[in-house]
């Protein structure tokens, strides 16, 4: 049984544990805000994006002129996976979910026989990934030191992307993020960004209206396709902020509940085991003065 010193410093050390995760709650709820915005306010304009795309694709058809990024090389051999997450811990299962949907993913593929290579943006999803498949991780981005994901971070990562497909180093690309729902529900996601997908876009408003371009289709998807990889990385990134800040919050929530809890047992326990030694010197002192 711990001593009534040990239980003292125990107690200690959780309220400071306390106020730590009261503290980091506070700063994630501060954060969630503009994050949250942030990512809605990227929807509405990646979704146009696919829109347009898709409207586009539609004109051009089957023709040999559409770009390589549309069409693909005709093969689904080897499989890139771009598997964003964090890149800081404590917010719960947030990045282990997103790893999970990839592995998974990988599996599925190396079962049927393809080839997979996986580009980790985000320290957390190459810590988790590479127990399994180290082998199979060609490329990594860092972004701990970028204090407010911008275009341009996204644009780098949308560049190496066609740069290795221009390569020939992979045949279909896949991104893999979290979609924020709300505080308590961040949804894993996967997109495929080559060849670019417009089947879901084709259904979206607009994407059926009949528009003649100049110049030509296949001129413009030449450089709406690059475009919109960086615009759906961003988004995937701008997501993945608000999912992280929100899986945060909650899970310094929940920190916050446990220690108090367990403040309340300690000093249960504590203020137990001193009434007890006080009852027993009592018992000690009665004792010797009636053997008087």
């Amino acid at each position: 049984m711990p001593s009534l010193k040990d239980l003292k410093n125990r107690i200690a050390s959780v309220k400071a544990t306390q106020k730590i995760t009261k503290a980091m709650k506070m700063v994630a709820a501060a954060k969630l805000r503009r994050a949250q915005e942030a990512a809605e306010a990227a929807r509405p304009y990646s979704q146009r994006m696919s829109a347009v795309l898709a409207n586009i694709a539609q004109a051009v058809g089957g023709d040999d002129g559409a770009p390589k990024l549309m069409t693909g090389t005709g093969k689904d051999d080897v499989h890139l996976l771009v598997v964003c997450t964090a890149e800081r811990g404590l917010c719960g299962g947030f990045n282990s979910q997103i790893a999970r949907f990839a592995r998974d993913h990988a599996r599925k593929l190396l079962a049927a026989g393809k080839t997979v290579k996986i580009f980790c943006v985000g320290k957390k999803g190459y810590d988790s990934l590479r127990r399994e498949f180290g082998s199979l991780i060609v490329e990594r981005t860092d972004l701990r030191e970028v204090k407010k994901i911008g275009f341009e971070n996204a644009d780098a990562i949308g560049r190496k992307i066609i740069a290795m497909f221009d390569k020939g180093e992979f045949d279909v690309c896949t991104l893999f993020y979290s979609e924020f729902k709300s505080v308590i529900s961040q949804v894993p996601t996967a997109q495929q960004l080559i060849p670019a997908s417009a089947g879901e876009a084709a259904a979206s408003e607009g994407a059926t209206a009949v528009y003649e371009y100049e110049p030509d289709a296949g001129a413009i998807l030449t450089d709406l396709i690059p475009r919109n990889i960086s615009v759906q990385v961003f988004r995937a990134l701008l997501e993945n902020v608000a999912g992280e800040m929100g899986a945060k919050m909650s899970a310094m929530d929940n920190a916050t509940r446990n220690a108090g809890e367990m403040i309340n047992k300690l000093t249960l326990s504590y203020n137990r085991q001193r009434q007890a030694q006080i009852t027993k010197e009592l018992i000690e002192i009665i004792s010797g003065a009636e053997a008087l």
